[in-house]
């Protein structure tokens, strides 16, 4: 998974996906008829069919941070989220600051538990009490470091047991999904766009744009979910678990699945012999949600990897729910011209 690992530590977030853009665009070229980059940043390739047109969405991008202060005493910089985070995972991990001098490590700080209050103990850290140290005084780091210099945490992605793990996989699992899936794509009648989309993680806007321009009949978003399924944790909260397969979505907060789509997919799977399970997630979306309202409205699905703590830099999926995915998506693009999307 040569490709997945550098997709995970290549840097990205909501905004600046440009050296995203160049790993994406390098892996398809030469897999597609055309490839382009709208105005907002979305890559959109084109492998040309006749119908239906159908669109395939993938987010490039990552939760990260902007530089908001550079202290002129003591060098310490203060970040402002993009995206959402946990603030209790990011205590202690080293953060790269992309300055435009050049980029450089940096650690996110806190006072150390020796001489904390019993007050302190109790408390849940929030974002407005983090801070980086990049090592400079005040003044180097005023003249390296500026105000909306992009910040993203530092990991790197590795094998532990049957699964994988590393950061960002929220979303550089569907990318990977996206991209490997296009490279096996055989004879197919669909129009197929693979768009990996800019700024899912602030409001799912590259989607929102790519799919008014490119108006499908059928919009697939690729995308990870929540396996919940940990200690501690009842078996009807598990959302998905790992291992068990492909996850065919049937409802989050920003979009319900077109039920032909959804039935079209289990249907698939079941004959493919593709394990797969269903997932409903009470909270969070995908640039499903997006594409679903563009123009006269477009039906939708979302294919998810079920993933373990996510929106952390141990994100953490199984190595055969990957492979199922992506048996799925070829499946479904080389046939979804049989699909009833009647209602």
């Amino acid at each position: 998974m040569k490709l997945l690992k550098k997709l995970s530590e290549t840097p990205g977030i909501p905004g600046r996906e440009e050296a995203m853009r160049v790993v994406v665009r390098e892996a398809l070229t030469s897999h597609v008829d055309e490839i382009t980059v709208d105005r907002l940043g979305n890559v959109i390739a084109h492998k040309k069919g006749s119908s239906p047109k159908v669109a395939v969405a993938a987010h490039m991008d990552e939760i990260g941070f902007l530089v908001s202060h550079v202290d002129e005493e003591t060098g310490f910089l203060r970040i402002d989220p993009v995206g959402g985070f946990d603030p209790r995972t990011l205590i202690a991990h080293r953060v790269t600051v992309h300055a435009r001098g050049g980029a450089t490590y940096g650690l996110i700080g806190t006072k150390p538990v020796h001489i904390l209050t019993e007050e302190e103990r109790k408390k849940v850290p929030e974002m407005k009490d983090l801070f980086v140290d990049i090592g400079l005084s005040g003044k180097e780091a005023k003249e390296q470091v500026h105000v909306g210099d992009p910040v993203t945490l530092v990991q790197t992605f590795t094998d532990v047991g049957n699964l994988v793990t590393g950061k960002a996989l929220d979303d550089r699992l569907g990318v990977y999904v996206g991209i490997e899936a296009v490279k096996r794509l055989g004879k197919h009648k669909a129009d197929v766009y693979f768009i990996a989309t800019v700024q899912e993680e602030v409001g799912l806007r590259g989607a929102r744009t790519s799919g008014f321009a490119i108006a499908p009949d059928i919009g697939v978003a690729l995308d990870v979910t929540i396996a919940c399924d940990i200690p501690g944790v009842p078996a009807h909260e598990h959302v998905t678990r790992l291992g068990k397969g492909v996850a065919i979505k049937v409802k989050d907060s920003a979009s319900i699945s077109h039920p032909g789509l959804v039935q079209f997919l289990m249907n698939l799977a079941e004959e493919r012999k593709i394990q797969y399970q269903l997932e409903i997630l009470p909270r969070g979306g995908t640039d499903a949600g997006a594409i679903q309202p563009a123009r006269e409205g477009v039906a939708v699905v979302t294919i998810s990897v079920p993933t373990r703590y996510v929106h952390t830099v141990v994100e953490t999926a199984h190595k055969e729910d990957i492979e199922a995915a992506i048996s799925l998506l070829v499946a479904f693009l080389e046939t979804c011209h049989e699909a009833d999307l009647r209602l």
